[in-house]
């Protein structure tokens, strides 16, 4: 199996293909399991607020917090982002037709947050789709090595090479 992965050059245009895709294929019937991200834009100038959709259809938790005006760091909530992945966790166990992880981000890069969740999805040979920006890529590369398999940050591309792995474990079974 393959870890699909994306990247899309507008800020928010994975989040918004994922959240689309995630949402289609639960639409026919299909159950994803995994994370989509919506980002809420502020009424401040500031950066937007980030939440996690825990997939299929579980909570919507905030994985950023306020660090202030001024603050320049990473606003990323560690406890909120593990809470989302021990929920993932939890419906992977409970069956899945493929993993969506929003993002690889610092945390996957250093062996936390969905990595776990990644490699037992690949165990089991789950077709998986990963978000990714250019500051993570070389990390997932090298956690992911021959399994990755670059896609087109295009819907309909994403779609195909998800719904060929969904067809081909579905002939399998």
């Amino acid at each position: 199996m393959k870890i699909g992965y994306t990247m899309a050059p507008g800020r928010g245009d994975t989040n918004l293909m994922l959240h689309r895709l995630a949402s289609s294929l639960i639409q026919q019937g299909y159950r994803p399991v995994g994370t989509v991200q919506i980002n809420a834009e502020r009424e401040s100038a500031g950066p937007c607020d980030m939440d996690v959709k825990v997939l299929p259809e579980g909570v919507t938790i905030r994985i950023s917090q306020s660090l202030g005006a001024a603050s320049r760091g990473c606003r990323l909530d560690p406890a909120a982002l593990e809470t989302a992945v021990g929920l993932v966790e939890a419906e992977l166990a409970k069956g899945a037709d493929c993993l969506i992880v929003n993002k690889f981000g610092k945390h996957e890069a250093e062996g936390r947050g969905f990595r776990p969740i990644i490699a037992t999805a690949l165990a089991a040979d789950i077709p998986i789709l990963v978000g990714l920006n250019a500051l993570n890529k070389e990390a997932f590369l090298e956690f992911a090595g021959e399994f990755a398999f670059a896609l087109p940050p295009e819907f309909p591309a994403l779609d195909a090479w998800l719904r060929t792995h969904l067809e081909a474990r579905t002939t399998a079974a």
